[in-house]
């Protein structure tokens, strides 16, 4: 693995976007003999993830059509990880100079977006860098030459995504390149401290960015009632029971109904009853809302058909709260929820463009 990392940097200097004769031997490195390497490791790489060796996914690319500034390689779950621009995986990073090559723990840094790929900002990147470092800090601080800035020399997007993304890496300067025992022996160690990033998205609440469990939950069912097969993991993280899903419900009515009591506001729970959860009442005023909770960071919420014809009729007088970053205790029993930022917004006026819809029931005329 040593000649064919070296060999990869001798190329990367003179990286042309066509497919010259040495964008052509380089594409043969990484997309056929890197990950040949990688495949003789298979087994030891599903036992240092924890995932069954069926999953164990590799991958190396230079572009399609046009070659990338910066080749890889890596290694990921085909079910957390099925695309490169999605989920967490461990990957080999050229730099530009074709001094140094990273093992790096990273992520997908680009999201679909209007019929395009588009690059996630680093922003988010950095929340997500956040979330997970915690998560590895135990295994990761045995070693003491992990950084979490990696510099590729890149000028385009991709590249400068890859160094936003990276959680922490290993370098390995082209002078000073390990043996290749040193270098399998790294690969698995990264490759554990992937398999700890999966093992907490299974468990966590939310995941920075990611899209919110009660959206996942509506995409499942859709699925599901629809008749097509739904993956065992379906992407990133948990789905909740009915008591979790209970507990983040009365602490978002909690929460508001102190909210509009501060305000002046006489509060009835109706969500019983109603397609609607509170009906205030102020004076003459009259306001119906409501009230969505959830552990993400509030940017979705699943709305039923009646739920959106409802608030239709009554607005003006009507508000969406949105109670978001709730953190939910699962080893609690019953579940706990505590937390939660509160966002109102009255009148609340649907408007269809803010609507996805996630499932129809067509009629087949039978």
């Amino acid at each position: 693995m040593d000649d064919l990392l070296s060999k990869v940097m001798d190329l990367q200097p003179v990286w042309q976007a066509k497919n010259s004769v040495p964008m052509q031997r380089r594409g043969v490195l990484v997309r056929t003999d890197m990950p040949n390497w990688l495949r003789e490791h298979r087994e030891a790489i599903a036992g240092s993830m924890g995932v069954p060796l069926s999953d164990v996914g590799i991958q190396g690319r230079d572009g399609a059509g046009q070659k990338t500034e910066v080749a890889w390689a890596r290694v990921f779950s085909q079910e957390r990880s099925p695309s490169a621009t999605g989920g967490w995986y461990v990957v080999y990073l050229f730099d530009m100079s074709g001094d140094r090559v990273y093992l790096s723990l990273n992520q997908g840094t680009t999201k679909w977006n209007g019929g395009e790929l588009k690059p996630r900002k680093p922003s988010e990147l950095r929340k997500r860098n956040d979330w997970a470092r915690p998560v590895i800090q135990e295994q990761a601080s045995t070693r003491t030459d992990l950084i979490t800035k990696i510099s590729l020399g890149a000028r385009g997007p991709l590249g400068q995504g890859y160094e936003a993304g990276n959680v922490i890496a290993v370098e390995y300067r082209r002078d000073a390149l390990p043996t290749p025992k040193v270098l399998t022996e790294d690969l698995l160690f990264m490759t554990s401290l992937l398999g700890a990033v999966y093992e907490a998205e299974q468990t966590t609440p939310h995941v920075p960015i990611d899209v919110a469990v009660e959206v996942r939950e509506a995409q499942q069912r859709a699925d599901t009632t629809a008749g097509r097969r739904v993956s065992r993991h379906s992407g990133q993280g948990f789905l909740l029971t009915s008591d979790e899903r209970r507990a983040i419900e009365l602490r978002a009515v909690l929460l508001a109904t102190e909210h509009f009591q501060a305000e002046g506001w006489t509060v009835k729970d109706v969500g019983a009853t109603h397609s609607y959860d509170l009906r205030l009442i102020r004076g003459e005023e009259r306001l119906h809302v409501e009230v969505k909770g959830t552990t993400s960071e509030g940017g979705q919420v699943i709305l039923t058909r009646s739920e959106v014809e409802r608030q239709r009729e009554l607005a003006p007088h009507n508000a969406l709260v949105v109670v978001h970053s709730i953190h939910l205790d699962r080893t609690a029993e019953p579940p706990s929820a505590t937390g939660g930022d509160l966002h109102c917004t009255s009148p609340w006026i649907i408007e269809d463009d803010s609507l996805t819809v996630v499932s129809y029931v067509h009629t087949t005329g039978l």
